[in-house]
């Protein structure tokens, strides 16, 4: 059967000068379908019709000759076709990098050297609401009501990096932005949700709010895009039902650069638009089923459910949607304070920085809102949901102490969540957050304490090698409660009591090294701090204290002993075999707790939902989760337990004894080095070797596409990526046992460990 042809055309941006491209790919598959031929629109950052036409002839070159249809072939069109021609054409079809929004920070605001009398970089963890931001207020020095940098709220907050250096001079600042088709398929499962909800007979405010927030809150378009017009946003369920009083209005922030009154139209007829596509569908299934009877309607509605995304991505009137919100969520970009603005060859930012005299705090604090605040009178003019990333650094000061400013850089970063699960798994960017970090500070709500994200987060670390880098901060100690509570003394102690509780339990699950090592750390480095919400008063007991607490916890950050060194007098001895039962152990965890969630065996299965948005992340090559499933992750962290009880249970030492802080110190530098080379190894085994079969998952649609799907993933993309070693060898088993063997080596070889 000869190969489908292909061709592009050029199209004026809606609203803006600039040419876009539009065309059918010929290798990413198209989800409405299952098959190549998925629909692409890309800026190509010029207004000369000329320059446009000459590049959609290169790009026609490209879709034309079938050996540039594999990604091998992307050196080779780099040398032939212009740059952004390639870039439109091979996106995708390898995974982003990831880390290339930190390095255009870091070229912006390089992070100052860490040492003994230098800075310390300290990574802030907690679930969400524990207050970990709030911490970060009060150690720059910023105020909660006139300043509200960074911002905080009781919900999910922070949603991107915050990397702010205390320095003197001038106040610098350098953000980057999320990739366009990160912010363009997020915006398709909005509209998705909307066009859903329209075909349950949903009102205007409930496709509105689908439209504007995405389930996962990572992109809250509403704060681009404004909450539409008011006849739309009201709330009548809430006011009616629960007859709440009415707040008093806040006016809007107004811009003379956004015509927010021409963006309600826009969401006006988007959702007009998609109650007609979701009548259009719902016709067409029931003509097609016969649906004559209320039974029939059932069965018609779930199939509906379950196949809509698929069906409306075929829809013209869908790409139409995303490609007028996009052009309408571009023009906010027009509102970027002064500074030097990176785009892509696409033209879309990547990233923006700027800087200020000392004296321009105001102005500083004003211009870096725009892409952090959650400020509500400024939705429709804010960059926040667009931002995968904020570096600030200038002079700031803590409030509560007039001396010379800390050596510090706070890395703050999206909160862990909640869950009921302690063993659930920590991203892969904390993970190598916790590695380039001089301190972890866990922050930890005192009326909650020890709830299973935080137990998840000690974990990571011990297991991680970086147990000596551990500070724990319990948050609203004020509002500790309780009739066997008379004092501060006593409600501290409640406190440490509920974290030795999670500590033996972590004892037990890994290792009494591991019990120890976190108990050291929290007697040596605990803080318990009241009212952070609000300035500090230091003529009151509760602020006295606290600000006492908060120096002591700068202090304890200088404190972390920098990683320990390998000895060649003491040398710990391993056996080969223990390593294999290990592996064994931690791969045959993994499947287990996959096949679950993809509803092959037991219970706790996943809504299907939720597992095609993860592989829609990990097909499309722009994130390596969704929410809190974490493939890679999961594998990392069994694999890294595992390995973790391994390298503490050697099976005798070369050389003399050590001592017990030896010792563990000396088993922490091979932790640490192993924990650094695993998170690689799984990310390239589960994503970037396997891509082909995350796309041949995400393409399947229709009924029993579902169980299609967790097969593929669980057979084709888990079962050869981390196969379960066995007695019977086959390629994939023997292959991945000699990477992790590997790794392993090269780690114990730099710790100075043999493995015989």
């Amino acid at each position: 059967m000869p190969r489908q042809r292909y061709s592009a055309s050029l199209s004026r941006t809606q609203g803006r000068s600039g040419f876009s491209i539009i065309f059918r790919h010929p290798v990413r598959l198209d989800q409405a379908t299952g098959k190549p031929g998925l629909r692409v629109r890309r800026g190509l950052a010029t207004r000369e019709e000329s320059e446009a036409e000459g590049l959609r002839d290169e790009l026609n070159v490209l879709l034309g000759d079938p050996k540039f249809h594999d990604p091998s072939a992307l050196a080779d069109a780099r040398e032939r076709f212009d740059a952004r021609v390639v870039d439109i054409f091979f996106e995708k079809m390898v995974p982003a990098d990831l880390d290339s929004s930190k390095r255009l920070r870091e070229d912006a605001i390089p992070l100052p050297e860490s040492g003994p009398d230098g800075y310390r970089k300290i990574l802030l963890l907690g679930t969400t609401g524990a207050g970990k931001t709030t911490v970060v207020r009060q150690l720059i020095g910023t105020d909660p009501k006139d300043e509200r940098f960074p911002a905080t709220s009781t919900a999910k907050c922070t949603i991107h990096d915050t990397e702010i250096v205390l320095s003197d001079g001038d106040w610098r600042a350098a953000v980057t932005f999320a990739p366009r088709n990160e912010v363009l398929e997020s915006l398709k499962e909005c509209i998705s949700a909307a066009v859903l909800s329209a075909t349950k007979d949903g009102s205007d405010a409930e496709m509105l709010g689908y439209l504007l927030n995405h389930v996962d809150q990572r992109f809250r378009f509403g704060y681009v895009l404004g909450n539409g017009p008011a006849s739309a946003s009201t709330t009548p369920d809430f006011e009616d039902d629960l007859d709440f009083e009415q707040d008093a209005e806040v006016p809007p922030v107004v811009s003379d650069a956004i015509d927010l009154a021409y963006t309600d139209e826009v969401l006006v007829r988007t959702i007009t638009k998609l109650r007609g596509l979701a009548q259009c569908l719902r016709e067409r299934v029931y003509h097609e089923l016969q649906v004559r009877e209320q039974a029939d309607e059932g069965v018609a509605d779930e199939l509906i459910e379950e196949e809509l995304d698929n069906l409306i991505r075929g829809e013209r009137d869908f790409h139409e949607a995303a490609d007028l919100l996009m052009d309408e969520i571009a023009k906010r970009f027009d509102l970027l304070p002064p500074g030097n603005l990176q785009k892509s060859r696409q033209g879309w930012p990547i990233a923006w920085s700027g800087e200020w005299p000392a004296e321009e705090r105001k102005e500083f604090l004003s211009a870096v809102r725009r892409f952090s605040s959650n400020y509500a009178p400024r939705f429709g003019q804010l960059l926040t949901p667009l931002v995968n990333g904020v570096r600030v650094a200038g002079p700031f000061l803590p409030t509560w102490d007039g001396s010379e400013s800390p050596k510090l850089v706070l890395l703050d970063g999206e909160g862990l969540g909640h869950t009921s699960k302690s063993s659930a798994a920590v991203s892969t960017a904390i993970s190598r957050n916790i590695d380039g970090a001089d301190a972890v500070l866990l922050v930890d709500s005192a009326t909650q304490p020890m709830q299973a994200s935080s137990v998840a987060a000690m974990r990571e670390v011990v297991i991680t090698g970086s147990a000596r880098k551990l500070l724990f901060a319990f948050t609203r100690f004020d509002e500790v409660q309780g009739d066997n509570l008379p004092n501060a003394a006593a409600k501290a102690r409640h406190l440490v009591a509920s974290a030795e509780n999670a500590i033996a339990a972590l004892g037990e699950e890994l290792a009494p090294s591991a019990a120890r090592a976190l108990r050291q750390r929290l007697a040596k480095a605990r803080f318990f701090l009241a009212e952070i919400h609000k300035p500090l008063n230091p003529n009151t007991l509760s602020g006295k204290r606290t600000i006492s607490q908060l120096k002591k916890l700068v202090k304890a950050a200088y404190a972390v002993l920098d990683r320990p060194q390998s000895s060649d007098i003491c040398r710990p001895v391993y056996d080969r075999m223990n390593l294999v039962l290990a592996i064994r152990r931690a791969t045959k965890s993994f499947h287990h707790a996959w096949r679950q969630r993809l509803g092959l065996e037991g219970s706790g299965k996943e809504h299907w939902t939720r597992v095609k948005a993860l592989n829609r992340r990990l097909a499309e090559g722009w994130k390596d989760h969704y929410d809190t499933l974490h493939p890679i992750a999961d594998l990392r962290r069994n694999l890294q337990k595992r390995l973790y009880m391994f390298v503490q249970n050697p099976l005798r030492w070369e050389g003399r004894e050590p001592g017990e802080d030896e010792k563990q110190g000396c088993l922490d530098v091979f932790a640490e080095d192993l924990g650094r080379r695993i998170v690689d190894l799984c990310e390239r085994r589960i994503w970037h070797e396997r891509l082909p079969q995350w796309n041949d998952a995400y393409a399947k649609y229709g009924i029993g596409s579902t169980r299609v799907r967790a097969k593929i993933i669980v057979d084709e993309v888990f079962g050869p990526a981390a196969p379960v070693p066995d007695v019977t060898p086959s390629p994939d088993r023997n292959q991945f046992l000699r990477e992790v063997s590997a790794e392993v080596q090269s780690a114990a070889e730099q710790a100075g460990a043999v493995l015989q």
